[in-house]
């Protein structure tokens, strides 16, 4: 393999990285972590190696006498789903009792599977998952916002300790949400303190609003934090 071999990956190439692209933008326009360029990098990576995997016969290398070389790509394909995986689990991570970046993760897995397709050379089936992909990204997003606009959020409260405040924020809390779950109570390092956390269930931004004027209103309160679950 030489330099003169080089368009016959271009196709490919290229098609890995329009479809890292698209795919990409839409986590960019929502702000995450792994964008434009990671999705781009992931895409256009798990082209390359399933190119050189069904290039095989050019690799250099020189096999024993009297054996004989098998190429069986798949191997790579796991190989390249296996570490995008480390990859994932990167933009993974807990806040009470949310999870965030599921989403991202999983655009990012089926990015890889969508370079390794054009890698191998199915331009129709990795362009169908790329349409495929950003639809269920972008458009389904769009149509979620048509129904009801129910918001799971979480809730973290710090009250001084030396005043009984439990029982106003729990109603203010019931306010908003009849069925909140809670979390943890804790007690700060310093003692002075309790903080708690909860999940809550409510439907449109009025009423987290409403929740934290009832929450600042209180003179025992020292802090609040309302952290809306968006993957």
């Amino acid at each position: 393999m030489d330099f003169s071999d080089l368009p016959g990956f271009a196709a490919p190439l290229f098609a890995a990285l329009v479809a890292g692209a698209v795919i990409g933008l839409e986590r960019e326009w929502r702000g995450r972590a792994a964008g434009f360029r990671t999705h781009i990098l992931v895409c256009l990576a798990s082209a390359l190696l399933m190119e050189a995997a069904v290039s095989q016969g050019a690799w250099r290398f020189q096999p024993l006498a009297g054996t004989e070389i098998v190429s069986d790509p798949t191997r790579m394909a796991h190989g390249v789903l296996t570490g995008i995986g480390f990859l994932c689990a990167g933009v993974i991570f807990r806040s009470g009792f949310s999870i965030h970046g599921l989403t991202t993760a999983a655009s990012l897995w089926i990015t890889a599977t969508i370079g390794m397709l054009f890698g191998v050379g199915l331009f129709a089936l990795g362009a169908a998952g790329t349409v495929l992909t950003f639809a269920i990204l972008m458009v389904l997003r769009l149509v979620s916002r048509r129904l009801p606009a129910l918001t799971v959020s979480d809730l973290e409260v710090t009250w001084r300790r030396d005043i009984d405040a439990r029982d106003a924020v729990e109603a203010a809390i019931r306010d908003v949400d009849p069925e909140r779950s809670l979390d943890r109570l804790e007690l700060t390092p310093d003692g002075d303190v309790f903080r708690r956390s909860y999940r809550i269930r409510t439907t449109g931004e009025d009423a987290l609003i409403r929740l934290g004027d009832a929450l600042t209103a209180m003179p025992a309160v020292t802090g609040w934090r309302i952290d809306p679950r968006d993957d």
